[in-house]
């Protein structure tokens, strides 16, 4: 009897050392991949969880003394029509994202493209938004270095944006590796974890939405 579990547990072994959905040889269950992913993002968590802070404690600075402007304040010229457009667009996003995840799970690859494309596409529109946004911001006389309040806020939004671009830029990554026949069903986990970083991307903006433009 020995014999015979040694012998399933072998190739029980082996079909789980290749095959999609495997048990990962790791303490924790999940891939090294997959942890640092997470380990990433919790480290994440702590640098945005302090520039939101920051944020919170100077958002209502008012313009320095010397400095003339239309208002005192960078949430004045707020258009929360357009940001919450904008804000949209990202969440629907992480559908397609986890459309992406399901497709490639599935072995359907033109499906894995069109949603990876989608994604990047959706994520390209926010950052265009962001980079209008700021731009009519600097235009009513709030630049980075105006007072506190608007340095802390370009910090806060424009290091979520930053995350945004990688995140296309490892989603377009995604897309050439496709088409490269270099993503098969197996490696289906790869998609997975950029989806992670995508979707983490998406609630921290829902956080600073709600925090920077719905909360006076």
């Amino acid at each position: 009897m020995s014999d015979t579990a040694t012998i399933t547990a072998g190739a029980d072994g082996s079909e789980a050392g290749h095959g999609h959905g495997a048990v990962h040889d790791t303490g924790t269950g999940v891939s090294n991949e997959k942890l640092g992913m997470w380990v990433f993002l919790g480290s994440d968590c702590m640098l945005f969880g302090g520039l939101i802070s920051t944020y919170l404690l100077y958002k209502n600075r008012p313009l320095a003394p010397g400095i003339s402007g239309s208002t005192e304040r960078i949430s004045d010229v707020f258009d929360i029509a357009f940001t919450s457009a904008s804000s949209f667009v990202l969440l629907m996003s992480s559908l397609t994202m986890v459309l992406a995840v399901t497709s490639i799970a599935r072995g359907d690859h033109h499906r894995l493209r069109l949603w990876l494309g989608t994604t990047a596409f959706l994520g390209a529109i926010f950052i265009g938004g962001q980079v209008y946004e700021f731009t009519e911001f600097v235009r009513e006389g709030f630049g980075y270095t105006t007072n506190v309040s608007s340095s802390a806020f370009f910090t806060l939004t424009g290091f979520h944006g930053v995350h945004v671009s990688f995140g296309i830029l490892m989603l377009l990554t995604l897309l050439v590796l496709s088409f490269k026949d270099r993503i098969p069903q197996s490696k289906a986990e790869s998609v997975e974890i950029i989806g992670l970083y995508w979707h983490f991307v998406d609630v921290v903006w829902i956080l600073i939405f709600t925090v920077v433009y719905l909360i006076k």
